[in-house]
């Protein structure tokens, strides 16, 4: 055997080393993301402001939309929408299924569905629908920037046929 085959297949060897390397790497920063977003969604069932805190970044360059609305900033989403938002649901199930993640670098992605179900005074909420969120590594942890979400649309209201003129 010459020299260039072992070279060949030494060669061979390293790159399938360094790409292997790679997708475990690129698995463990998936886990992390997903990690992020479970722990997302059990803060919310708990209510519990202090642990969504530590998933989201807290600055002005966070955006949410949510079923046709936008709050820009950590601050405007955390108070005016999801605290007053959370004080109000009892008994809150939230779940993902069809968790999907990228990550590229220090970026991340994911495509969800949702559920939420909860209690809000005498009324009981069932929703859910598709969402999307972006997370950058900061400091050496994931955090969530970036939220979309939107539920189905509703079907209008049966409308009452025409009366027939006379």
């Amino acid at each position: 055997m010459t020299k260039r085959f072992f070279f060949t297949v030494a060669f061979s060897a390293a790159v399938m080393m360094i790409g292997s390397s790679h997708a475990l790497a690129q698995t463990e920063e998936v886990k992390a993301v997903t990690d992020v977003l479970t722990r997302e969604a059990l803060a919310v069932e708990r209510g519990d402001l202090t642990a969504l805190d530590k998933l989201w970044a807290n600055s002005e360059d966070v955006t949410v939309f949510e079923s046709g609305h936008a709050n820009y900033g950590w601050s405007d989403y955390r108070n005016t929408h999801l605290a007053p938002e959370l004080k109000e649901f009892k008994n809150t199930k939230y779940a993902f299924a069809d968790l999907k993640v990228k990550v590229d670098g220090k970026t991340a992605w994911a495509t969800f569905k949702y559920t939420l179900a909860a209690d809000m005074g005498t009324r009981k909420i069932e929703s859910g629908g598709l969402g999307t969120a972006v997370l950058e590594k900061r400091e050496g942890k994931w955090r969530i920037v970036h939220w979309h979400s939107s539920a189905p649309r509703r079907s209008p209201a049966a409308q009452p046929s025409p009366s027939p003129k006379g």
